[in-house]
């Protein structure tokens, strides 16, 4: 037998690795994103079974890869409830800084706010 001895992440012609390293690039996309947390910690797991036959001859190996990433960072709204101008039906407008219309002081004009469209259990929008 050959003393050229492997680690366990050289065999399956080199694709345990390369799960890794297809991991290891979501983490570091997951790092650079800047719509995660910057300084919390992502992890890398590898999980090997062995599962060997009755007379332990034979093994046979999994390794799956998993990456544990962090989520975007949480985007914050408010909402509230008006009439609608039209029909008089109450509806969701999503607040705005300042009065839709109104210049601001850097020459800017505040845009009109954006009112909830909420669907039925069919997809249809509800009335």
């Amino acid at each position: 037998m050959s003393t050229d001895r492997q680690s366990i992440l050289n065999m399956a012609a080199g694709a345990i690795a390369e799960r890794a390293d297809y991991e290891v690039k979501k983490i570091m996309d997951n790092i650079l994103d800047v719509n995660t947390p910057a300084t919390k910690k992502r992890k890398l797991t590898l999980e090997v079974t062995f599962a060997p036959d009755d007379e332990r001859r034979h093994i046979s190996v999994t390794v799956t890869a998993k990456s544990k990433l962090e989520p975007t960072s949480p985007v914050a709204t408010s909402l509230y409830m008006t009439p609608d101008r039209g029909t008089g039906e109450l509806v969701a407008v999503e607040m705005v800084p300042q009065i839709p219309g109104q210049q601001a002081m850097n020459g800017g004009e505040q845009a009109a706010p954006s009112v909830l469209r909420v669907l039925d259990k069919f997809g249809e929008e509800a009335s």
